[in-house]
């Protein structure tokens, strides 16, 4: 074989390559793919929640020397339904698991955690509270509203 031949064979299969890596490509990001990019870009539609204030959760808390005092503002939200939830029953719980877990922690801990991460913390306790007193929860999420430390 000549090696002009063996050139335009070189030649060829990449252009088949190319090719096929585009036509590839093209259907992987078509617009309405189930693997695409394109359709995980659309808004989800809005969600409408509830949102049940649990104000002023005073927890003292171990510190080097001292005593320190956290006071927090919960916010526990649900989805919203035709029929209104009734968090009134779940406050109590909710004050109880919170100030147990949370004066269970030393000062230096709980002050260098951020927002989010005690958040997802505090949702997992109320939930395995929730769970051992076989009472129904009725929130998806506790929000933080208000940090205060002393």
């Amino acid at each position: 074989m000549s090696t002009s031949r063996l050139v335009l064979l070189m030649l060829l299969l990449n252009v088949i390559t190319v090719a096929g890596g585009v036509g590839v490509s093209y259907w992987l990001l078509k617009p309405g793919s189930a693997t695409g990019v394109a359709e995980e870009a659309r808004p989800a539609e809005p969600s409408h929640y509830e949102f049940f204030p649990v104000d002023k959760i005073i927890v003292s808390v171990r510190g080097e020397g001292r005593e320190h005092y956290f006071v927090l503002d919960l916010v526990l939200q649900a989805e919203a339904s035709d029929k209104p939830k009734d968090f009134t029953q779940a406050e109590p719980i909710v004050r109880n698991s919170v100030v147990a877990y949370l004066s269970s922690l030393a000062f230096n801990e709980l002050r260098s955690m951020q927002i989010g991460e005690l958040q997802q913390r505090l949702e997992v306790v109320l939930f395995e509270d929730f769970a051992s007193k076989n009472a129904l929860v009725p929130f998806k999420h506790v929000l933080v509203n208000k940090l205060l430390v002393q």
